[in-house]
């Protein structure tokens, strides 16, 4: 098998959160403030994703080392029934302005600042499949990237959204659903869209609304690799999966090298190696006692895997996750 490096030490890094909520829908920081706070923690670039209104602040925000990414969390809620205002169901999707390219070829006019789009309201019933499918190609039409956003916080079942074709990645990690309510951690769906052969990335994020009851800032992003801070050089990388997820441990270099997986990361207790088809395949490094430390593992492939995907777990259970190597 060809030895290849999917990210590799040496690089242009670039920290980034893709869920942001500021007081242009229901986050408690402005967007200056929203800025301050991520520039003061090393974050190269943010995505302000208000609720169903999309926002494109770069023209005020923009600077050598540090960019926006225009975009908004579209959404569609399935209510108990009608005058009940309580939420079964929610699917909340990103749409991300994409690369100059995809702006040009959009079929419909690309969103414009401020612009309020109407999510679907269903009650009693609804068909989640088809609806993602419909919110995620609506976000496509108009020149975005679409991300599926906290699905075990939405409530909604595997089957409502894991066909939903064009997605880019999923939310697997969401640190302020995590803080709020336990409800932050979904790769479980992740993984079983990769077995049923779909090639779909994953994506870390904060989700942060900064209201003061807990800490939602600053403890789930991603790590781009690119050769230089621009928006279609960050679009690309998150379509090319060239980038990590994080809670906090950092991965220095991972790809194949000699017919096994390989990976190197900051200290870590316990690294995962997770792999697509028979049971059995995969495996685990675990230090012998919680302070143990790990820099790197490898795992050999036997061959049959259809895709392999790493996890580097700290001591205290933070999280730095790869995007799969599909290998069919």
């Amino acid at each position: 098998m060809e030895n290849i490096r999917y990210l590799w030490k040496g690089t242009n890094r670039y920290k980034g959160n893709l869920h942001c909520h500021t007081t242009n829908s229901d986050g408690h920081l402005t967007p200056e403030e929203v800025v301050k706070l991520f520039k003061e923690h090393g974050y190269s670039f943010l995505c302000m994703s208000e609720h169903d209104k999309y926002t494109d602040l770069r023209e005020k925000f923009d600077t050598e080392d540090f960019i926006l990414l225009p975009g908004l969390e579209a959404s569609a809620r399935l209510m108990a029934r009608e005058g009940d205002h309580s939420v079964r169901k929610t699917h909340h999707i990103h749409g991300i302005l994409g690369t100059a390219q995809m702006q040009a070829q959009a079929a419909k006019p690309l969103f414009y600042h401020m612009e309020v789009v109407q999510p679907p309201v269903f009650y009693g019933q609804w068909d989640g499949a088809a609806t993602a499918q419909a919110v995620c190609d609506n976000m496509r039409a108009h020149g975005c990237i679409a991300i599926y956003n906290h699905p075990l916080w939405s409530k909604v079942n595997e089957a409502d959204f894991a066909d939903t074709e064009g997605l880019t990645a999923v939310e697997i990690f969401n640190y302020g659903t995590a803080m709020e309510c336990g409800l932050g951690y979904d790769t479980t769906c992740w993984d079983g869209m990769l077995r049923d052969g779909k090639h779909v990335l994953a994506v870390a994020s904060d989700d942060n609304h900064n209201t003061g009851e807990y800490e939602d800032a600053c403890g789930g992003y991603i790590m781009v690799q690119t050769d230089a801070l621009s928006h279609d050089a960050v679009v690309r990388a998150l379509m090319e999966g060239s980038y990590y997820s994080s809670s906090g441990p950092e991965i220095h270099e991972w790809g194949i090298r000699d017919g096994a997986v390989y990976v190197e990361c900051s200290e870590v207790n316990r690294i995962h190696f997770i792999a697509g088809n028979y049971v059995g395949h995969g495996r685990s490094f675990v230090g012998k006692t919680i302070d143990d430390v790990l820099y790197g593992a490898e795992y050999k492939l036997e061959g049959q895997e259809t895709y392999v995907r790493v996890e580097c777990v700290d001591k205290y259970g933070r999280c730095a996750w790869s995007n799969p190597i599909f290998l069919t």
